[in-house]
């Protein structure tokens, strides 16, 4: 019987000493496996802004020449003139990337690539309707 207490004293011991050596010295936090402003989305976003910037030079020129802008939420903005465009095309930019962290942060990585991408083909495809309809 004693020699049973006397062991069940000794795990308890060691058991207590492990907790505490375990709290004394926590593992630093491991960094981050992505980052978001990495060369790929660098790049994605460098041509978004490129795309947007034409959108919005295409869409100024057509809107001199009598055309209509079709989208009905961005229409009272970008008949303002250049400064309508320009608050246009920054809130267009700014969800562009909001959404993209978004996922980023929530650990959706192929949503933010798949995401990024699609907004690329829509803006592309944005400025080849401005520009099959302008030339």
């Amino acid at each position: 019987m004693k020699s049973a207490f006397l062991t069940v004293l000794l795990l308890v011991g060691a058991g207590q000493a492990q907790q505490s050596f375990m709290a004394a010295s926590p593992l630093p936090n491991a960094p981050s496996a992505r980052k978001f402003w990495s060369m790929e989305n660098k790049v994605d976003f460098s041509i978004l802004a490129g795309q947007i910037t034409v959108d919005a030079i295409t869409t100024q020129h057509g809107l001199s020449e009598g055309m209509r802008e079709t989208n009905p939420i961005i229409r009272p903005l970008v008949t303002r003139g250049v400064a309508g465009e320009a608050a246009a095309s920054g809130l267009g930019f700014g969800f562009a990337v909001g959404t993209a962290y978004l996922l980023h942060r929530t650990h959706h990585y192929t949503a933010e690539r798949i995401a990024t991408r699609t907004m690329l083909a829509v803006e592309g495809g944005f400025v080849a309707n401005n520009l099959s309809r302008l030339y």
